[in-house]
């Protein structure tokens, strides 16, 4: 049972990931903003995490210089990198692409994949009673992502896609940033900051749209500068909260990412909040406040 100083010890990791879900569930504006003004995802992402990553290296210069980077966990910093490219690419991609709902169902089915992951790599096994609320918590993503006339409901596009493959590098980073106990919150920030700058400029040859920077207007550098400062921010408070909270339950808190884009794109770009947009998002929210429940069991 827990003593009240360990239920306040996790309040302030709660109110980290609950404050990331939220940025997360609006910051999808800002990146749509860019697209329109002829910066496509992939420059947004290099531009927006290169300026992360450079707050980054310049206030914890002194931490990183006298970090011993290259211990036995080496290899968990670079699939940290690795993952975490991926994963912002590929969510930037697909909310350029798709609708914003529907993307991030498809981001946050990740509690399938945090489950699979966190066995394997964690050795993590969740009571019967925290195994009842992420199904429910999979129910109500299911429930807002089925469409009529479907069985089942699978990616019908790019955006789909996009959606599906970040949330199982979401899924495999947040396991991964649990695991590596051995660096700071700050160095996993800087392999995420990292990563992404490295993979989006690569995507951005690939897709064939090369970085070019001297057709930004000021108003459309101030929005990457802006995006790029709350990368910042978020890559610290969710590291925080992933640091100190199971990635089993974290992965619920961070569903709530998907109530506040539903609201956010009703409101910002006009996508229609259907019965079960609300229905399966009153289920998630439920899961959340439910999540005590999801308590590993040795």
């Amino acid at each position: 049972m827990l003593t009240d100083q360990h239920k306040q010890s996790q309040y302030l990791p709660v109110a980290a990931l609950l404050f990331g879900a939220f940025v997360w569930g609006i910051i999808w504006y800002p990146i749509r903003l860019l697209e329109q003004a002829g910066v496509s995802g992939a420059i947004a992402t290099t531009i927006t995490y290169f300026i992360a990553l450079i707050m980054g290296l310049t206030l914890f210069h002194e931490h990183v210089r006298h970090a011993r980077i290259f211990n036995g966990n080496a290899h968990l910093l670079f699939w940290i990198c690795f993952f975490a490219g991926w994963a912002n690419i590929a969510y930037i991609l697909a909310v350029i692409l798709g609708e914003i709902v529907r993307v991030l169902l498809l981001f946050y089915l990740a509690p399938l994949w945090t489950i699979l992951f966190s066995r394997f790599l964690l050795n993590e096994q969740l009571s019967v009673q925290g195994y009842a609320v992420m199904v429910f918590a999979v129910i109500g993503a299911a429930v807002m992502l089925w469409q009529p006339g479907t069985h089942i409901p699978l990616p019908g596009s790019e955006g789909d896609w996009m959606g599906l493959l970040g949330g199982i590098m979401f899924a495999l980073v947040n396991v991964l940033i649990r695991k590596d106990q051995s660096h700071s919150i700050q160095l996993k920030s800087i392999a995420i900051w990292l990563g992404a700058t490295l993979v989006g400029l690569g995507c951005s040859f690939i897709l064939a749209t090369p970085l070019t920077i001297s057709g930004i207007n000021v108003y459309t550098w101030l929005i990457l500068l802006a995006v790029g400062v709350l990368m910042f921010i978020l890559s610290i408070v969710v590291q925080y909260g992933l640091t100190y909270i199971p990635a089993n339950r974290a992965i619920v808190f961070l569903m709530f990412e998907l109530v506040v884009a539903a609201i956010a794109a009703y409101l910002l770009a006009q996508e229609i909040l259907t019965w079960r947009e609300l229905l399966g998002g009153s289920m998630i929210i439920s899961a959340s406040l439910l999540s005590r429940k999801l308590n590993p069991i040795s």
